[in-house]
């Protein structure tokens, strides 16, 4: 692989990234409590965007562009326009942190995943649509299937569960990893949900039957992050001062790439999929040309 880009993008962990649709602009997210907007390809700072009182832990980008979330440590989701970065409303449930947020496929709702266990949805302009404790242990997974009608969760427990919208009612719950399960997503235009979690493992679910379809393994200590990208043939995977990248189809290895940090706390594919881009613990961006 070429030698990435590299340049300070905050002034202390980079823990989220989240490209435009266009694929002009990357949005990233800082325990520095600030949002940053960065060009795309040049790599210089266009936008700061600023309100958020501690960490931004999660971002997400509405389907049709014209607002982003964040969820952040001070307990509040915020919405955001994009690209101007004015404040549209605040949300929160509790004083928790926000580990995780998502916007549902249609855009009307976004939801957040706090610390103690609780889950919440919104409509857009602020009215809650459900209140879900799933779990008395912290939050960290939390995903919106296409059609709205479920979301499914996951945390320090080892269990993923199902929950119905917007009755919040417990639908399921998944049992197979052995540890914290830390990152979900609906693949398949919905017809698998993909799990990761500290014991290692990859899980892909069918959510017609909710049965395990496969497992993988991997075979490097220190998974920290999974990630699709676009057209959902690559997944990469985080791990101490290392990233892989599978193909989906056969998780077969497609490249490794030295991160250049021992710890990589995001990641981001460019929609055409010409740029890898991490975040990590030295306050860094890289940027690897992928094309």
């Amino acid at each position: 692989m070429p030698e990435p880009i590299v340049f300070q993008a905050h002034d202390n962990y980079v823990l989220a990234l989240q490209f435009s649709h266009d694929g002009n602009t990357l949005i990233s997210g800082g325990m520095d409590s600030l949002i940053r907007m960065w060009s795309v390809p040049g790599w210089e700072q266009v936008r700061i965007v600023e309100g958020h009182e501690h960490s931004v832990n999660t971002l997400a980008l509405s389907p049709g562009g014209d607002y982003f979330i964040s969820g952040s440590t001070d307990g509040t989701v915020r919405r955001w326009s994009f690209p101007g970065g004015d404040l549209l409303n605040t949300y929160r449930d509790r004083k928790k942190t926000v580990a995780a947020a998502r916007i549902s496929a249609d855009g009307n709702w976004v939801a957040g995943a706090y610390y103690g266990g609780r889950a919440a949805v919104w409509a857009l302009d602020g009215e809650t649509v459900a209140q879900i404790p799933a779990s008395k242990k912290n939050l960290g997974g939390i995903a919106f299937s296409p059609d709205g009608r479920l979301i499914a969760l996951s945390g320090l427990g080892d269990d993923i569960t199902l929950w119905s919208l917007p009755e919040g009612e417990l639908l399921g719950t998944l049992e197979g990893h052995s540890t914290a399960v830390t990152h979900l997503e609906f693949m398949a235009e919905g017809a698998q949900l993909i799990s990761l979690g500290y014991d290692q493992s990859i899980r892909f679910w069918d959510t017609s039957s909710w049965e395990l379809i496969r497992a993988v393994q991997s075979d490097k200590p220190g998974v920290r992050g999974l990630l699709l990208n676009q057209d959902e043939s690559l997944a990469a995977l985080a791990l101490e001062g290392l990233i892989q990248h599978f193909r989906v189809s056969d998780w077969s290895l497609a490249r490794e790439i030295q991160a250049g940090a021992k710890v990589v706390s995001s990641m981001a594919f460019s929609p055409d999929g010409n740029f890898f881009v991490t975040g990590g613990a030295d306050k860094k961006i890289r940027v690897w040309e992928l094309n």
